[in-house]
């Protein structure tokens, strides 16, 4: 609207995009109940039902407010509207349609619904034999900042979004209720897209993006395994020794041209007895170790944390590895051994500026429990700014977050990835995109992605040991598949 456009035709354009849309999954004409509300969102359902009524669908249309209490854009598209406006009660007491159209409240919605708002949509929910509930920008009463739902919303089958996905189209719990999304474009233009894809940076993490980012690391024509960088990957006592096993394949099969374990003393010749014969084993006791070991400077990439143990060793690790201003992946125990102390893990990492944090929730509040209550992406933001480094804020619906303000949600991961040591193997991966060049963010967010779709290409019943095996697999399809999203 700031550059011209008026508001009225973005409304126009968004409800026909809309109507486009729902028509081209309906077979046959339909019987629609549209439910307006008392906003913008109201207004863009006045101009679908217009659309739905010209290409032979039967429409009733529902409102919470009389078309008189309207203002703006809204009340003249209401006012083009033809048709007869029923009281919202009514819609409660009518026959049951086929399609539902939720276009009582969009994402500026930040409280919960209240009133004939939340009867409508407890109702539309629990109504059976629908063949579609449609939600116009997002569902009535999901936030969408935060994705968060404090009691009734709609739950869609098909969300019509406009511009660009929002935050709460990913976030859970509102992905659960979006179903599928489709994005109609309303003419803001190319700057418009720009400012939204950097505000959000998608938000979501595609297939395209990914191919984008990832398909070409390592594979310049005069490359060798030196210029795709070495990766240490320090390990703990016998005790756990798997974890470490785990992140150096997954860094490994990530592309690192070289892998090293660092191990103790102690457990040298239980890892040196092990596979795979790529990966290089090297003694490192203790923080001293570690500092010997990165006087190669060809040790570019650093994972530190899993199952290495929560000591004053292992802090002083941390500061070791940030001080050096190597890449670093911090998982596991490198952040529980700072719990209750995250200022100064925060001042470690704010030395580094190349450090990527990869909490799940219990570390993310042991961390920072001043921020545990924010909402998702927003604690993520939080912590990734107190700390100078990206965090990985892990889940089904993991964030992505940098310090500078950008942030990505992962949705590729199935559930069966929530298994003892899927974590390993993606601070591994994280690693291994580290070593070959990739900036800390864009190694996160690449490296995240690559675990999920390892996980799908798994499949349900697989063990963390399956993952680096099968991100071979993962990279070609990445490589010859150029198809959307």
């Amino acid at each position: 609207m700031a550059a011209g456009v008026s508001g009225e035709r973005l409304m126009a354009r968004a409800g026909r995009g809309l109507a486009d849309h729902l028509c081209r999954r309906l077979v046959a004409p339909a019987r629609v109940a549209v439910l307006c509300g008392p906003g913008n969102n109201g207004g863009d359902g006045y101009v679908i039902a217009r659309h739905l009524v010209t290409r032979g669908h039967g429409v009733t249309l529902y409102s919470l407010v009389p078309t008189g209490d309207l203002a703006g854009d809204a009340r003249r598209m209401a006012e083009r509207w033809e048709g007869p406006v029923h009281p919202a009660g009514r819609f409660l007491e009518d026959a049951v349609p086929d399609v539902i159209v939720d276009a009582l409240f969009g994402t500026g919605l930040s409280r919960a619904l209240e009133g004939d708002a939340a009867r409508l949509v407890a109702h539309a929910n629990a109504m059976p034999s629908i063949v579609m509930r449609c939600a116009v920008d997002i569902g009535s009463g999901i936030n969408g900042d935060t994705g968060e739902v404090a009691g009734e919303a709609f739950r869609a089958d098909l969300t019509v979004t406009f511009h660009a996905e929002k935050p709460g189209h990913r976030l859970l719990p509102g992905r659960a209720l979006t179903g599928e999304i489709v994005v109609v474009d309303i003419g803001l233009g190319a700057d418009a897209t720009a400012r939204a894809v950097a505000e959000t940076d998608g938000p979501e993490i595609t297939r395209n993006d990914m191919r984008a980012r990832l398909a070409t690391i390592g594979t310049r024509a005069d490359g060798h395994k030196y210029t795709k960088g070495h990766a240490l990957v320090l390990a703990g006592g016998l005790e756990g020794a798997g974890a470490a096993r785990l992140a150096a394949r997954g860094a490994l099969r990530t592309g690192a041209g070289l892998v090293t374990l660092g191990v103790s003393g102690s457990a040298l010749l239980a890892h040196v007895s092990r596979g795979p014969d790529a990966l290089m084993v090297r003694r490192c006791n203790g923080p001293e170790g570690l500092a010997a070991l990165l006087k190669d400077e060809r040790r570019n990439a650093l994972v530190l944390g899993p199952a290495y143990g929560v000591d004053e060793n292992t802090r002083r690790a941390v500061r070791i590895a940030c001080e050096s201003g190597r890449a670093t992946v911090l998982d596991a125990d490198a952040l529980t051994a700072f719990a209750g102390e995250g200022d100064g893990l925060a001042e470690a990492t704010a030395i580094s500026g190349r450090a990527v944090l990869t909490p799940h929730e219990g570390e993310f509040a042991r961390l920072f429990p001043d921020l545990a209550n924010l909402p998702r992406l927003n604690r993520a933001l939080a912590a990734a700014a107190r700390c100078s480094a990206v965090v990985v804020l892990k889940g089904p619906d993991t964030v992505i977050a940098a310090p500078d303000g950008r942030a990505r949600i992962n949705t590729n991961a199935p559930p069966w990835l929530g298994t003892a040591g899927s974590g390993d193997v993606l601070a591994g991966i994280i690693g291994g995109l580290l070593a070959q060049g990739l900036p800390p963010f864009d190694a996160a967010a690449g490296g995240v992605w690559l675990h999920g779709q390892a996980g799908q290409v798994a499949g349900r019943g697989l063990i963390a040991d399956d993952l680096p095996d099968v991100l071979p697999r993962v990279w070609q399809g990445l490589e010859g598949m150029a198809g959307a999203g």
